[in-house]
């Protein structure tokens, strides 16, 4: 077993292998390469499958008690200054590696059959292996510096794989969007990483928390400087995990494959985020104002996220913004100090989400062949319905995976949103109301996507919803009404259907742990709080704390009370139809145009930042022009007039000159005569 652990660096290792192998092929034999598809596909799925097998093993010898494992090396010095490099294996790495490698590892084998006829599938298998390799390398960094590197790479990779399909307008936007908001979250990591260590003198997680405690508690440092490292580190994590007011770009993401939106939401971009504040909490725990800012930024993000959902039609910005607010419950649970409750709801998050999107690819693969390949068309629920009939297996993944985000017991989700919500009670009941009424939101919005989706009957072919939406999109109806670049969007089949045993396989196999997973984490025999524990903290024995089911059953009863009232206000509305939901539009346009235009925060953002930008930049390129060039071009036309005038003053002739200077002393003699 110790082997397995002196080659752990095989795990990132090998996708990035991978990647350079297929990425080289591209560039030197791009047709050849192109057509090895089905082998360059077995190649990745295989080496993220080894990886898989070899986080399975690890994870299995740090719950049979194997101790931290930490490898590394001097990678520079200079003076008192020592940077190492290299890798840790604890509890957490353990865990997220398996996180990571599943998902990726089900994704993979799912991009064979939804990306089957695209030009890029091959480029998009490199893009995954390298994404998934980031990933990997950031959750067994030993340090901050080494985190950032990985951090950076996963920005990089998000940016290739949101605009992967480069050549349509909005993923080339998306991508931008992305990159940019993130620059602005990473350079306040950058900042308080580089405050912290010279505060700290170290980049070592326990190290820094150890020294900052003592700095501050002496009197030795700031309090107030503190607060700041602290929340310029937070900056990361809201900008990669989409928090408020850095969230913009996660809806926008939409517009890459599907494969990658699930593997964005499930295990790697936007999980950096919560595992960066794990990694960081023996920081944040001694800062209480930095604590308190995490809590109620995710808080607010939870809400935000969930009233914005209310009114997506389409399927993949809903789940999108379903991912927000259910990291924002996350973040709330480190802010309050629930440290492994918030990891919990990470885990059991990661297999439902992935679960979900890639049910949505699904849906979306089916009315394709009734639209044809117009992401307007094929993504938006009010040209959906009754595709149960159609799509049994992606249909009843969809219905479990909903069930386990709406908090239904025994479903994965229940146990680690109620653990966040009983600990929000005791540590902030107004943080628990929040998230009390979101989980409401949340079981109302989830439950009218299911039933627009799958309830009903199909409307795929009602021409009037067809030219309604591309009137709302500011396109004729009718052939050649959309662009080329965006696909045909005519399809070839009157109904959808099931998708292929290699998309359907990963939903049957999601479903598992979307199910049962949470039940290592039950309360009153919680496995997982056993494993995973904040840095110093000590498990208290079992049988020294007697479990509390009366205030279990109380929270308990309330958070599925609150879930069972959202999914009958949505049985009510989208499929007994007996609330109009345009009547409650009517009745509160405000609320409702709040919601639709996504609190106007991207508006906002446009004018202030993009629209703002643009005009700032004109007016320093008038000042450029006019006044930078124009005292350029004046200097340049003096020297050209002054040298063109004194050119007849050069003539070769003693006489002329002995005249010139004649009549020079001539003047100075005057000029000081008459002064």
């Amino acid at each position: 077993m110790e082997s397995l652990y002196q080659y752990a660096w095989l795990i990132p290792f090998l996708p990035l292998l991978g990647a350079m192998f297929v990425g080289i092929g591209l560039i030197s034999l791009n047709k050849a390469t192109n057509n090895l598809r089905q082998i360059v596909a077995v190649f990745i799925v295989s080496i993220i499958g080894i990886a898989m097998v070899m986080s399975f093993g690890i994870l299995w010898s740090q719950i049979h008690g194997h101790e931290v494992y930490t490898r590394t090396i001097e990678w520079a010095a200079a003076g008192d200054f020592h940077l190492t490099m290299g890798y840790t294996i604890d509890h957490l790495s353990a865990l997220m590696l398996v996180i990571v490698t599943t998902v990726a590892f089900l994704v993979m084998i799912y991009t064979d059959g939804y990306m089957a006829h695209d030009a890029g599938y091959v480029r998009f298998y490199s893009y995954l292996s390298i994404f998934s390799s980031s990933m990997l390398g950031l959750v067994i960094s030993p340090n901050l510096v080494q985190i950032y590197i990985f951090w950076e790479l996963v920005g990089m990779c998000s940016y290739l794989l949101i605009g992967f399909w480069f050549d349509r307008q909005p993923a080339a936007d998306a991508c931008q969007k992305a990159f940019v908001t993130n620059r602005v979250g990473d350079f306040g990591l950058l900042l308080g990483m580089l405050g912290l260590y010279w505060a700290t003198g170290s980049f070592e997680f326990g190290v820094m928390g150890d020294r900052l405690e003592y700095l501050v508690s002496s009197g030795s440092f700031s309090a107030f400087l503190a607060t700041v490292f602290a929340i310029l580190v937070f900056l990361g994590p809201v900008a990669k995990s989409a928090q408020f007011p850095l969230h913009v770009w996660l809806p926008d993401a939409m517009e890459g494959p599907t494969p990658i939106s699930a593997l964005i939401h499930a295990a790697t971009m936007v999980a950096a985020g919560v595992f960066l504040i794990a990694r960081m909490y023996p920081v944040f725990e001694n800062v209480p104002l930095a604590m308190s800012t995490i809590a109620w930024t995710g808080a607010f993000t939870a809400f935000l996220g969930a009233t914005i959902a209310l009114t997506q039609n389409d399927i993949k910005k809903g789940l999108a913004y379903s991912t927000m607010s259910q990291l924002g419950y996350m973040v709330m649970a480190m802010g309050i100090g629930s440290y492994t409750a918030g990891l919990f709801h990470l885990m059991t998050h990661a297999y439902f989400k992935a679960m979900l999107f890639l049910c949505s690819g699904s849906v979306i693969h089916g009315m394709e062949d009734v639209v044809g390949h117009n992401p307007l068309l094929a993504q938006d629920m009010r040209l959906m319905g009754g595709l149960r009939k159609y799509m049994p297996i992606t249909s009843g993944a969809f219905f479990v995976g909903t069930l386990a985000i709406c908090g239904i017991p025994p479903f994965a989700g229940f146990w680690s949103k109620d653990e966040i919500l009983g600990q929000a009670m005791t540590a902030n009941p107004a943080l628990w109301f929040i998230g009390w009424a979101t989980a409401g939101l949340t079981a109302f919005y989830m439950f009218r996507m299911y039933f627009m989706t799958f309830e009903g009957e199909f409307r795929g072919n009602d021409a009037a919803i067809k030219q309604q939406l591309m009137t709302e999109a500011g396109l004729a109806f009718g052939p050649g009404a959309m662009d080329a670049k965006e696909g045909d969007s005519h399809g070839h089949s009157e109904y959808p259907h099931e998708s292929p045993l290699t998309m359907a396989l990963p939903l049957v196999v999601l479903a598992v742990p979307s199910i049962g997973i949470g039940l290592i984490g039950r309360p009153w025999e919680n496995y997982f709080e056993e494993f995973i524990n904040a840095p110093g903290e000590i498990v208290a024995e079992a049988t020294n704390i007697a479990f509390d089911w009366n205030e279990f059953l109380v929270m308990a009863g309330l958070s599925v009370a609150i879930a069972v009232t959202g999914i009958i206000v949505a049985l009510l509305m989208y499929r007994i139809k007996k609330i109009e939901p345009s009547a409650i539009a009517q009745k509160f346009p405000s609320l409702y145009r709040l919601s639709l235009n996504k609190w106007y925060i991207d508006d906002i953002y446009n004018d202030v930042f993009v629209v703002g930008c643009r005009r700032l930049a004109r007016q320093i390129m008038e000042v450029d022009y006019r006044v930078v060039d124009g005292a350029v071009n004046l200097t340049g036309l003096v020297a050209v007039i002054s040298g063109e005038g004194l050119k007849y003053f050069e003539n070769g002739r003693a006489q002329f000159y002995a005249l010139i200077v004649f009549a020079a002393v001539l003047g100075f003699v005057l000029l000081f005569s008459l002064s």
